[in-house]
């Protein structure tokens, strides 16, 4: 494969390609030479053909991606949850400024253009529960609803339970999720929030 910006350009518009890393480069040119790699990036932004969202990871210029892909493309594993995907399903009527995130990485925060990116960590066994919609990762509305009780309990997400719609919640199924993590304070919350 060629490595002229056009030819590159073009593969990309072929594909249809919202977003590019140097592993991408690698397959797209057949470079395997980091400083060449590292060329090629710059020339493709110097060109506007790409931008840099965050170090090593780049959108194509005239792709349109959502909030929630460029949240699941920077840091992954994620997948939207929390006050974003509470919004997204009409649970949480207020409008949400910082696109949330839950990984199995370290705690993270990025801004990109004046909007906050934001992930929270969770252990392996409770990264589960959410599905592909529109091209990205989005946590089920129970699960978005049990994350939300999970990190209000350690202090780090301040919603006030009482003004969510809960009617599109499948509450049995939401209590199933509680109930297997065997925690008090999780199975109380959840009691209180249900029972309001």
């Amino acid at each position: 494969m060629e490595t002229s910006t056009l030819s590159i350009y073009k593969e990309l518009e072929k594909f249809g390609v919202k977003f590019v890393d140097y592993a991408y480069l690698t397959v797209l040119t057949g470079v395997t030479n980091p400083n060449t790699l590292y060329k090629i990036v710059k020339r493709l932004i110097d060109k506007n053909i790409l931008k840099t969202l965050i170090d090593g990871k780049y959108q194509v210029v005239n792709s349109v991606p959502t909030d929630f892909e460029i949240a699941n493309y920077i840091y992954n594993p994620s997948y939207i949850s929390l006050e974003s995907a509470l919004s997204y399903y009409g649970i949480l009527s207020q409008f949400v400024y910082t696109i949330t995130s839950i990984t199995t990485k370290k705690s993270n925060i990025y801004e990109i253009s004046e909007k906050e990116y934001k992930y929270s960590q969770v252990k392996s066994e409770f990264f589960t529960g959410y599905k592909m919609v529109d091209g990205f990762l989005i946590a089920t509305p129970e699960k978005a609803l049990f994350d939300s009780i999970y990190f209000s309990l350690k202090g780090l997400v301040k919603i006030d339970f009482k003004d969510l719609d809960l009617s599109t919640i499948d509450i049995k199924n939401l209590e199933l999720m509680i109930l297997k993590t065997t925690d008090e304070s999780m199975i109380n919350k959840f009691r209180r929030i249900t029972n309001d």
